[in-house]
């Protein structure tokens, strides 16, 4: 697939985009614009399916919304705010790591460069750019599973690891889809272009795909 192609797809994908459900990540940043909610739920939503992080999210920020109150909860209670996101118990240390890290070195205020985001505990290169993207508006590439597979399924890059995938769509993804890619793409794998057996039967998009790695559709 070429880039032209994929401006078109893009379009495509972006129009049909608004019949679908939208990324829980994204709600929380349309919500409160909060760089540190972003974070936070970003960092629930791995491995989790978006409904429970939804829940999660809620009812941990009805409790705490700033890295300061987050710090006066005890690990096990924000366990059991989180519960039943995967890794709950991880995932609620590393929040508490975080937060003192927010506290300590940056005033309370998450910070909006990319290699500092990496340096916070449980922070990849998803979750930093999520944060740069959603929470400063700032350029970025958010390269989730979704987002990794396909574009290797489209056949515009060629990569094994979403990393990976980053670094080739910086080089070839025109400035404009940096930030969008990640919102259309992965409502579209979570809807139509599931990762086995995608309903290519129901694409707007399936003529111009190339569909590496198939077997099955639906």
């Amino acid at each position: 697939m070429t880039t032209k192609t994929l401006d078109k797809v893009l379009t495509i994908l972006h129009h049909e985009s608004k019949n679908w459900h939208v990324p829980i990540v994204t709600l929380v940043a349309e919500r409160s614009g909060d760089p540190f909610q972003i974070l936070i739920s970003t960092l629930l939503s791995l491995r989790t399916k978006d409904e429970v992080t939804t829940q999660a999210s809620r009812r941990l920020f009805k409790q705490a919304d700033t890295p300061e109150k987050m710090l006066k909860l005890h690990e096990s209670t924000i366990q059991k705010l989180i519960f039943p996101v995967g890794f709950y118990k991880r995932k609620a240390a590393n929040i508490l790591k975080v937060c003192r890290i927010l506290l300590n070195d940056y005033q309370g205020f998450v910070p909006d460069d990319l290699d500092q985001l990496l340096q916070l505990p449980g922070v990849g290169r998803k979750t930093a750019n999520l944060v740069i993207t959603l929470g400063f508006g700032k350029p970025g590439i958010c390269v989730d599973t979704h987002v990794h597979r396909i574009t290797n399924r489209f056949g515009y890059v060629k990569t094994r690891y979403p990393d990976e995938t980053e670094i080739v769509l910086r080089k070839i993804l025109p400035a404009n889809w940096w930030i969008l890619i990640n919102d259309i793409l992965v409502a579209f794998g979570q809807g139509i272009c599931k990762p086995v057996s995608p309903f290519c039967s129901r694409c707007k998009v399936s003529e111009y795909c190339e569909r590496i790695g198939v077997d099955k559709s639906r």
